[in-house]
């Protein structure tokens, strides 16, 4: 039986932070692997074009290497329509049965959760680990939100002590559209895959036309 940390999201693209939290999950909850599994087809993130699959694996695929314990899979964006976490946690159980599954989020999806596609059995078919950060919208503190979910749901959820990193994916992309340098806030040959195949240019053409 394996221990697996599985960071979702878009990676549109990857960058530091998603490397930082995947490293911390793995040293703080001694996990055997993590695993990288970039959306399909997210049906909350329709306020921009996504980068096609490919090339957002192709991006992780650069980011991961040389990291003996971090993994990229396809497992969500080899799959047709809309992608769920409830869904997807339910596979992943049917396939890899041997394993434990550690799913990483970041404080804010820990006060959006019951927003979220059947969030009852998310809670009943993962453990989560919780990244501490900011969250605007708070409208209590993490830790009373986490018992509030315990208490109601019955979950599994623990706290990540990880380094803040103030970047996202989509102030890299409009940084990129401007012509503004990303190496800080990226691994070095992600930049240059950006830079090479001209990434999110068109965001800046949409804003001028």
């Amino acid at each position: 039986m394996a221990k697996i940390g599985i960071m979702g999201g878009t990676f549109d693209p990857i960058h530091n932070g998603h490397l930082l939290l995947g490293r911390q999950a793995y040293q703080e909850y001694e996990l055997d692997e993590i695993w990288f599994m970039p959306s399909g087809n997210p049906p909350h993130k329709k306020d921009h074009p996504i980068t096609d699959a490919a090339v957002r694996c192709d991006m992780i695929q650069l980011a991961i290497k040389g990291e003996p314990a971090f993994r990229l899979s396809e497992f969500e964006v080899r799959r047709p329509g809309n992608t769920y976490t409830a869904e997807t946690l339910q596979l992943l159980a049917e396939e890899y049965p041997q394993h434990t599954f550690f799913f990483i989020v970041g404080a804010d999806s820990i006060y959006e959760i019951e927003q979220w596609n059947r969030p009852e059995l998310v809670m009943a078919r993962t453990v989560l680990l919780v990244a501490e950060r900011e969250y605007e919208q708070a409208r209590c503190s993490l830790t009373e939100q986490i018992q509030y979910l315990k208490h109601r749901y019955q979950a599994d959820i623990r706290l990540l002590h990880c380094q803040e990193v103030d970047i996202s994916s989509n102030e890299l992309r409009r940084m990129e559209s401007r012509r503004k340098k990303i190496y800080k806030y990226v691994p070095e040959a992600v930049a240059r895959y950006i830079e090479a195949r001209g990434l999110y240019q068109e965001e800046q053409d949409e804003q001028e036309s």
